[in-house]
């Protein structure tokens, strides 16, 4: 994955481009078993498969005909409806012939319910365009348990009595699922009322506004239902997605993964950006289906493949090895196998440094930092009041330690993730406090009683008063102001950003505005870094990472004509959902023992996101037993090609502004 390609607007890779020859397509097809198209990024993917949409929707008006549409919800297709909504006010398409029948819905649950997919489908897409209201069909989340199997048969004869679906519009659940079609859903399924499965529970959770919200049942279209459109169009994003997208693309047909079945589809379509595609075949080993470009990243990634295939460390690879994996074409470029044993070995020893900073006085050439300025100016951005610790906590403590003037910033306040109960327990004590020392402070106990009573009458999922809201930021604040004491950095050093995209008070963010860009400029300008460390964990559940990233990629284009911005370096870690494959790595600091613990007690002072975090994902550990588990996964990797072995490695990637 190339970080200077990450956010760009119009890139796309298709497994069928013209030019293509057609060998490569049938060496594709032996893999890959559903046509799929991979773009740079979910904009991108999403604008082309709206367009797709509205060019079908004209083309239905034109001979006067409906047009039937089955649509998904989630998170997945909400920037094709947005694309949608701006078509119809822009660009005058109307949805006045248009048919929709929505692919699921919770049961039981009011139509009225903020967490219900037609309040959802409402909300991003009926509500601002002109379809009729009577085109708009849905599962009934209301009905009598005993009424059901007749809706279900009604709801598929009514499909049927437009003609059947012209496209169906799909997103994948972790388990494979297709509509909420759980693994062991049969092929001939019909809408029917299922059970959901643990995982789809939890992701769906995160959705809403906490694991508690999600609906154990669902009434959904059926596998059956879905293989009768006549065209169906399956999108996933983001690298959480990548193995299943692969099991459904490359795998065999079987009712563990549900998706699986579009495989019989003569005209079902998969369309990815590339962190979902990162573990196809041809995207992950491309040597495997196609003559390749090798440069020195590729070279190291297929080194890096080979020995975890055949379990050796680099030095130890033979010619053979390289022959009979297909790879003599790297090893005839570079000369030998010893020779490629030795450049791809010294490359990865190269990125190893205890001096993230720089070493003063030191031979920087094979260094991943430079050694002067001696002592530099560093900005750690952090999403969310805890991502700096759980993903760089020991990289950021020897920064302090090496003297370099550290700046922490956190970008968002993080305040939908303490819960209720945190709020309670902290504010009884501020009431206790009050009545101690100042008991007359009649303000004060109004406010008191407002969010008291709030909490005490609060119904699910309701959004949170602004001043519980501040309450919860207050809380975290201070949380991560005693991590960055617990390591050494001063309190005038430590930046709360608030960037007001994230203050909905729901999981779903305001866009990005310019205000939100103009508050990182301000401080990059004040600080004049160095050095930029900056998330690049983009798995968080509820895509904050990728706006706080895509807003400090914005503030470097508006200042790289900076003078300070021709000697800073940026560096993009994880931790806190992901980690870096170790081919992707420029920059690896090792971790001892004491240090590793350390990073623990800093993380533990995040105490409302160690007792009960709001939304964990899928991962039932901690944070901090995930931070620790990867790095030291990481540093196992490099023990077993043979370098250095270390307790632990925090990993980063270099972005270079173009």
């Amino acid at each position: 994955m190339n970080f200077n390609t990450l956010l760009n607007a119009d890139n796309q890779y298709s497994a069928v481009d013209q030019g293509k020859t057609r060998a490569r397509v049938q060496m594709m097809a032996k893999y890959e078993r559903i046509p799929a198209d991979i773009y740079e990024n979910p904009n991108v993917a999403s604008r082309a498969v709206a367009r797709t949409i509205a060019d079908l929707i004209q083309s239905r008006q034109q001979n006067n005909e409906p047009c039937v549409l089955g649509l998904a919800t989630g998170s997945t297709p909400v920037n094709v409806y947005k694309e949608l909504v701006r078509l119809h006010k822009e660009e005058n398409l109307s949805f006045k012939n248009v048919v929709t029948f929505n692919l699921y819905e919770y049961y039981p649950i009011s139509p009225e319910s903020p967490h219900s997919y037609l309040h959802f489908m409402n909300s991003h897409l009926f509500d601002h365009v002109d379809i009729k209201p009577e085109n708009i069909h849905y599962p009934d989340g209301t009905l009598d348990m005993e009424d059901i199997p007749q809706f279900c048969e009604d709801y598929e004869k009514t499909i049927d009595s437009y003609g059947g679906l012209d496209l169906q519009l799909l997103g994948i659940g972790r388990t494979g699922h297709i509509g909420f079609n759980e693994p062991g859903s049969r092929r001939n399924s019909y809408t029917r009322l299922i059970t959901l499965n643990n995982l789809t529970r939890v992701d769906t959770a995160e959705d809403l506004t906490g694991v508690d919200l999600a609906q154990g049942r669902a009434i959904t279209m059926g596998i059956g239902s879905i293989l009768k459109a006549r065209r169906v169009i399956l999108m996933a994003f983001g690298e959480k997605k990548a193995d299943i997208v692969k099991k459904s693309l490359e795998g065999n047909i079987s009712e563990e993964v549900p998706a699986t079945f579009l495989q019989e589809h003569p005209n079902a379509e998969f369309v990815l950006d590339t962190s979902a595609a990162s573990e196809l075949t041809r995207v992950k080993t491309p040597w495997l289906v196609d003559t390749c470009e090798w440069d020195d990243r590729l070279i190291r990634r297929a080194v890096i493949w080979l020995c975890q295939r055949l379990n050796k460390p680099i030095l130890k690879l033979t010619t053979q090895d390289y022959n009979s994996n297909g790879l003599s074409d790297p090893m005839a470029k570079v000369g030998s196998a010893y020779n490629i044993n030795i450049k791809v070995f010294n490359d990865l020893q190269h990125t190893i440094t205890g001096w993230p900073g720089g070493k003063p006085n030191a031979d920087d050439s094979q260094r991943p930092e430079r050694k002067d300025p001696a002592q530099k100016r560093v900005i750690v951005f952090s999403p969310h009041p805890d991502d700096d610790v759980i993903s760089m906590g020991g990289t950021l403590h020897r920064l302090i330690q090496h003297k370099h003037q550290v700046h922490v910033a956190y970008q968002t306040s993080g305040n939908i993730a303490v819960s209720d109960d945190s709020s309670t327990r902290y504010l009884s004590f501020m009431n206790a406090f009050k009545d101690i020392y100042d008991p007359e402070n009649v303000k004060l106990r109004e406010k008191y009683e407002k969010i008291k009573d709030f909490l005490e009458n609060k119904t699910v999922g309701e959004v949170d008063i602004p001043e519980l809201r501040n309450i919860k930021r207050l809380i975290r604040k201070g949380e991560a102001k005693s991590a960055c004491h617990y390591l050494g950095l001063p309190s005038e050093n430590v930046h709360f950003l608030n960037m007001p995209f994230y203050e909905t008070g729901e999981v779903e963010k305001a866009p990005l505005s310019d205000e939100d860009v103009n508050i990182i400029v301000d401080l990059l300008r004040e600080v004049k870094p160095h050095q930029i460390y900056a998330a690049g964990d983009l798995s968080d559940p509820h895509g904050t990472h990728r706006i706080c990233l895509s807003g400090i990629l914005k503030a470097l284009e508006q200042t790289q004509n900076d003078e300070w911005m021709k000697d800073c370096y940026v560096w993009f870690y994880r931790g806190a959902w992901q980690e870096w494959d170790i081919e992707q790595i420029d920059m690896a600091v090792p971790i001892s023992p004491e240090e590793l613990m350390r990073k623990r007690e800093s993380i533990y002072k995040h105490q409302t996101q160690k007792e009960e975090a709001m939304f964990p994902g899928s991962d039932s550990r901690q944070f901090w037993q995930r931070a620790e588990d990867r790095n030291r996964d990481t540093a196992h990797l490099y023990d077993e090609l043979g370098l250095a072995e270390y307790e632990a490695i925090e990993a980063f990637v270099r972005y270079i502004p173009q």
